[in-house]
């Protein structure tokens, strides 16, 4: 069974959301996992924080998964949840989260605060023609210093790890707010494949970055299980985030039919 995978950070729900969604359809994915993104309430809400609605209707794929991770009071008044989340066209079997640190209604997203944000590690089972295939979702914990082994970090790590314990068919992607050669990253990929190794220098749009520290951060990562073949893989520089995107095209041995 071929696949096609794709993961981006939104930013802020999608600041460039036509971009974005020109981009999205264009890809034609299988499995699309975004982070930053906006669960609105209120269909008053301007698109940009309504990122659920507004990716189901126009990708037209209809399982969807949402894994919050605190309520946004910056920018919607308290009417939407910021969090993860996985499109996909295979059937969702069962779903669960990882809070690297605990969701809450009350975080503020302002400077001096980025450390304390929720983030987590959202897990779907799909049912497809190779079997199962579990699908994981990560939005890191933050940290400036992109090689800071801190203990939240390696909290986060150990945590990782022990959710895709004894999971066939592993897909692991986000925004993991860590470079490749930290500790933590490190770790994972004792368990799991890189896709994309250490070939990136940055996976930071720079057109919308100013420190330039993060042109040499490449923080948005892929990792699949060893039996999982990667038949291409890449990082378009396309203006649709703060954050480039990555998208894979993966190869997983059928196991049954898809009947």
């Amino acid at each position: 069974m071929t696949i096609k995978v794709v993961s981006l950070n939104m930013w802020f729900g999608g600041q460039l959301q036509d971009n974005i969604m020109a981009f999205l359809e264009a890809q034609a994915a299988d499995i699309v996992l975004l982070q930053e993104v906006f669960n609105g309430e209120d269909p008053a809400l301007a698109a940009q924080h309504r990122t659920m609605q507004v990716v189901k209707e126009r990708l037209g794929l209809p399982y969807q998964n949402f894994a919050a991770e605190y309520r946004d009071n910056d920018q919607t008044n308290g009417k939407a949840q910021v969090g993860n989340a996985i499109f996909t066209r295979f059937p969702i079997t069962s779903s669960a989260i990882t809070a690297f640190i605990p969701y809450t209604e009350t975080y503020r997203d302002v400077p001096g605060n980025y450390h304390n944000c929720p983030y987590n590690l959202q897990h779907v089972a799909l049912d497809t023609p190779a079997g199962e295939v579990n699908v994981y979702n990560m939005h890191g914990v933050w940290d400036l210093n992109g090689d800071n082994y801190s203990p939240l970090r390696q909290k986060m790590s150990a945590m990782v790890i022990d959710a895709i314990a004894g999971k066939q068919n592993v897909i692991l992607a986000g925004d993991t707010n860590a470079k490749p050669t930290n500790k933590a990253m490190i770790a994972i990929e004792a368990h799991l494949k890189s896709v994309f190794g250490r070939e990136l220098a940055t996976t930071f749009n720079m057109r919308h970055k100013d420190n330039p520290g993060y042109a040499t951060a490449a923080v948005d990562m892929m990792f699949v299980s060893p039996n999982i073949r990667v038949a291409r893989h890449e990082c378009p520089n396309v203006d649709v985030s703060d954050h480039l995107p990555l998208t894979a095209t993966l190869e997983i041995s059928q196991e049954r039919s898809a009947a």
